[in-house]
């Protein structure tokens, strides 16, 4: 608090009336009509700008032939049963998301469950293991899971994290203020959590349950190798099997539209309600609710997650290893194509944090249309399967930015168009909960408005921000699609040369890479899952 108010208070206390009026003018006063400050609002635009790029050629491709070839492809019956079975497929991985996702952090977070702190790190580590390789993994094991139940099981698998790392940052982060007064007047403590903490969880649960749908929606590994025909695997067929590609151009804007419509639902569950609090709570630790005899079970359940989520991707890959010719693995190639993974996912995260922060800042602190706009503009790209906007990148850059066609800035670009929604929805979650009051103190004392966002709301948001840039980078070391048709010439990433070995059926070869991102991948999962409270050092205090 001294480090915000340390400018020289050059105009005193002013009249209300005066500090209303210049709140007004800089954007942030207390009415939610007032615009958003320019430092943030341009910045903002540009960022949805640029996530609408694959829009424009989607648009021109679909439209080119008239609006009566789009509505043929869109009344097709084969259409509609593509719709309603992609649907069923995100809302049922969702839904088991969200139950699993919560439960785990509160069992992580609130309980006495024995080994709280590794769980909490085991259970974010799916996040290490991509769906083609979870997928692979299955398959290899019981190929009769082919279809809407191996696709259900390896996307639920591999996304309840980015439910359970945002809830779980949320927990550490309340006031156990709430649930004490709930239970000091009667109610049991799982009535004390329902009524008083998960109202203040529905944020954090709603953002990353729509990155559980959308990233259900957009995922093409997982179901391309359990032969389940959803929105990815129809569009990459009629992209590589027709010259055609109108009918796949509907079919992405039938996604977007969709995207559209859960974006919408997301933004109305999170309600009008404000999450916000001033200071940090009380300097204790959170009360741990006993399980008693739950116990046991929670462990159980713990452990046979672990087992599906980490332990039958990690047995496939030993075996595959271990039937294989380790003389075969060229370990120079692995390590050329490890370290372009990292540098690749480095700068996709990076740029994607740095255009993410307006956007979620505004989303937190604005509750007007052009705030709302930018952030759904966000989140378009990330509902489009990577072939996609893959092809789209191309049309622009070869029409338009030709010396940049095969170059790494595309790669990125694609890496943002694909992500920018994992870090907007981490930055607007931690904004969200840190104090707009402060904000206004410091405006009132004088900083200017990019003073402000530089000592008062970044580091408030920080926690937000730091997550949300180790998502991206895992999420762009796991990436395949679009780094297939995008990356430059000459080079190679774990995720490519995988999938090329598998293609030909080199089991045995594809093993080393995909044990190479998987270990890479952990490491900044771990990261993550410090970052979100997962290895809080508090003293535990039971009731």
């Amino acid at each position: 608090m001294t480090q915000v108010l340390d400018a020289p208070a050059r105009v005193g206390t002013p009249h209300p009336g005066r500090r209303r009026a210049l709140l007004q003018r800089v954007g942030l006063g207390p009415s939610g009509s007032s615009r958003p400050p320019l430092v943030l609002l341009v910045p903002a635009v540009v960022t949805a700008g640029v996530a609408l790029l694959p829009l424009v050629y989607l648009v021109v491709r679909a439209f080119e032939e008239g609006l009566g070839v789009v509505g043929d492809v869109l009344l097709r019956e084969r259409t509609a049963r593509l719709l309603l079975r992609s649907l069923a497929l995100a809302s049922s991985v969702t839904l088991a998301c969200l139950v699993i996702g919560v439960g785990l952090a509160w069992l992580t977070t609130r309980s006495d469950l024995p080994g709280r702190r590794t769980w909490a790190v085991v259970a974010a580590l799916p996040l290490a293991v991509p769906t083609y390789v979870a997928a692979f993994a299955w398959i290899s094991f019981l190929p009769e899971l082919a279809g809407p139940v191996g696709a259900f099981v390896v996307l639920t698998a591999c996304s309840y994290p980015y439910v359970l790392l945002p809830v779980a940052a949320t927990l550490r982060r309340l006031d156990p203020a709430g649930e004490e007064v709930a239970r000091s007047l009667g109610l049991s403590p799982w009535q004390a959590f329902r009524r008083a903490t998960l109202p203040q969880l529905r944020p954090a649960m709603a953002a990353g349950g729509l990155l559980v749908a959308l990233y259900a929606l957009s995922d093409f590994g997982a179901v391309s190798i359990m032969r389940f025909d959803a929105f990815t695997r129809v569009i990459y067929t009629s992209y590589r099997s027709s010259f055609d590609r109108t009918p796949a151009a509907v079919l992405g804007l039938l996604l977007v539209a969709v995207t559209v419509v859960l974006v919408w639902f997301e933004g109305r569950s999170r309600g009008r309600a404000s999450y916000s609090r001033v200071g940090s709570g009380g300097a204790r630790a959170q009360t741990t609710v006993r399980l008693g005899l739950l116990r046991l079970p929670a462990v159980l359940l713990t452990t046979g997650l672990a087992g599906l989520s980490l332990g039958v991707p990690v047995a496939a890959l030993v075996y595959w290893s271990a039937v294989g010719d380790r003389g075969q693995v060229d370990l120079p190639a692995l390590l050329s194509a490890a370290g372009t993974s990292v540098g690749f996912a480095f700068l996709g995260a990076l740029v994607t944090t740095l255009l993410a922060v307006p956007v979620g800042v505004l989303a937190a602190r604005r509750s007007g249309r052009l705030p709302q706009l930018l952030e759904r503009a966000a989140w378009v790209g990330h509902a489009l399967p990577g072939i996609v906007v893959a092809f789209s990148l191309v049309f622009l850059a070869v029409r338009y930015a030709y010396p940049l066609y095969q170059r790494t800035p595309v790669l990125v670009l694609a890496y943002v168009v694909l992500f920018l929604p994992l870090a907007v929805g981490a930055v607007r979650a931690s904004a969200a909960q840190s104090p707009p009051a402060l904000e206004e103190v410091a405006r009132a004392a004088g900083a200017r408005p990019l003073e402000v966002l530089r000592r008062v709301t970044l580091p408030l948001a920080a926690p937000g921000i730091g997550a949300g840039a180790v998502l991206v980078f895992l999420t762009c070391m796991k990436e395949l699609p679009a780094t297939l048709l995008l990356q430059p010439l000459g080079s190679a990433t774990l995720a490519t040369q995988m999938w090329t070995a598998t293609g030909v059926a080199a089991y045995s070869a594809a093993a080393p890479y995909a044990a190479a991102l998987v270990l890479l991948s952990a490491l900044p999962t771990y990261l993550l899952g410090v970052r979100t409270g997962a290895l809080d050092r508090t003293p535990e205090v039971s009731p």
